[in-house]
């Protein structure tokens, strides 16, 4: 896809949603069933099945996928797509390249072994090696649209608002 293709996909949807700001508005959604005989959740990807459980630190087998992992993966998508609409909208040549995300987590916090020890990932360090002959202007461009446009590093960064509620019922 070049610059032009890439205009020419996205310019109706910005005039909807410019005439018809409620138009953008897009509720995402995700759902998993719980393991019935292991600690795991089975996540429907819209292409297979991805079952997630404990991580090895905190006593699984390591067959399933880490939640925190999963976190990661996320990232690294969204900002690698974020950063190939980017650099294909400023025309500007990325032959190919890595993006990595890396993410440092403290199980005492999780398994409550320390109530000080916070739960959670501490700290997320995101890199990019990329092929090309851009310059170090266009580079810094690419990488601050990039940060600024992708919807999980943003999300991280200004946590939205979460609320948990929770149903019971009776299986029979």
């Amino acid at each position: 896809m070049n610059a032009e293709q890439l205009r020419t996909m996205q310019a109706p949807l910005k005039e909807r949603y410019r005439e018809s700001p409620e138009t953008a508005q897009v509720t995402l959604s995700a759902s998993g069933s719980l393991g019935t005989t292991n600690v795991t959740c089975r996540l429907e990807t819209g292409r297979q099945l991805a079952e997630a459980g404990l991580h090895p630190a905190t006593g699984g087998d390591g067959t399933a996928l880490c939640s925190g992992d999963m976190l990661l993966e996320s990232l690294v998508a969204c900002s690698g797509v974020t950063l190939k609409a980017v650099a294909t909208a400023l025309e500007i040549p990325i032959q190919g390249g890595t993006v990595t995300a890396e993410g440092d987590l403290d199980f005492r916090g999780t398994l409550a072994v320390d109530r000080d020890t916070p739960v959670g990932l501490q700290s997320i360090r995101l890199h990019f090696t990329l092929e090309t002959d851009a310059d170090d202007q266009q580079l810094a461009t690419l990488i601050k649209l990039t940060e600024r446009y992708c919807v999980v590093l943003q999300t991280l960064k200004q946590p939205p608002a979460l609320r948990v509620t929770q149903t019971t019922g009776m299986s029979r």
